[in-house]
């Protein structure tokens, strides 16, 4: 399973670094994603990277503000988010995907944490 850590209450401007930690399986083979969803919104891709970190995708959205990174050793995915902002408020939820690749699209991915909330005040 995953399991999301790292969220909390901060301001605008700050910065927040999630943590996914996998247990029971390795997922050091498949491609790794994060996810976010605001209340009343569907739920959106942020940012995935692929089984041996050598390529990363964003959203448009966080893309030169969050930074994805995984650690096979550890069987983690982190997210560094910078520069907040109001709109980044959500649960975030990590993902594990079907294949190798990051992928934007929710269904390539079929394991799913439980998420963590993050809210950006102003």
């Amino acid at each position: 399973r995953l399991m999301e850590s790292g969220g909390g209450l901060v301001r605008a401007g700050d910065s927040l670094t999630l943590s996914c930690a996998a247990s029971g399986r390795m997922f050091s083979n498949n491609g790794l994603g994060w996810f976010r969803q605001a209340p009343g919104k569907e739920r959106e891709f942020v940012s995935a990277i692929d089984w041996r970190s050598q390529r990363s995708s964003y959203a448009d959205s966080v893309k030169g503000r969050f930074t994805i990174s995984r650690d096979n050793a550890k069987n983690m995915l982190y997210l560094q988010m910078n520069n907040l902002k109001v709109e980044d408020t959500a649960v975030y939820f990590c993902a594990a995907a079907r294949g190798s690749l990051g992928a934007s699209g929710k269904d390539q991915y079929n394991y799913w944490g439980k998420g963590t909330q993050v809210t950006v005040a102003s």
